[in-house]
């Protein structure tokens, strides 16, 4: 059974940097592609950041060029890296896979930006 456990969120000031943890299980990051989300309050799931299998990136516009998707293959843990943050990133962020015909979805982790 696919598992996905978040961490590393936090209440950060404006410009601040954060990194959230992706520790998977059930399933081998390396051959499967993952994505974050994010939820903020009354808005609609969105996508922030996608690695494919091979290790090819992609990124919400909103973020590229602040945040960094990655992956620790041994550790089979993902991580989401993000700097210069802003207050609109404030949400509930996810990590996602799909497999075996269904998305898996981690508990999230909050993290807010405010001064």
């Amino acid at each position: 059974q696919v598992q996905l456990v978040e961490s590393g969120g936090g209440v950060v000031q404006p410009g601040g940097s954060l990194r959230l943890s992706c520790a998977a299980s059930g399933v081998i990051l390396s051959f499967n592609p993952m994505d974050w989300y994010r939820q903020a309050a009354g808005k609609q799931r969105e996508l922030v950041a996608a690695i494919s299998s091979g290790g090819i990136l992609n990124y919400a516009d909103s973020v590229k060029g602040r945040f960094t998707i990655s992956r620790d293959n041994a550790k089979n843990t993902a991580f989401l890296r993000m700097n210069n943050l802003k207050v609109e990133d404030t949400a509930v962020y996810y990590c996602h896979v799909w497999r075996d015909r269904r998305d898996y979805w981690g508990q999230g982790t909050q993290v807010t930006v405010s001064s």
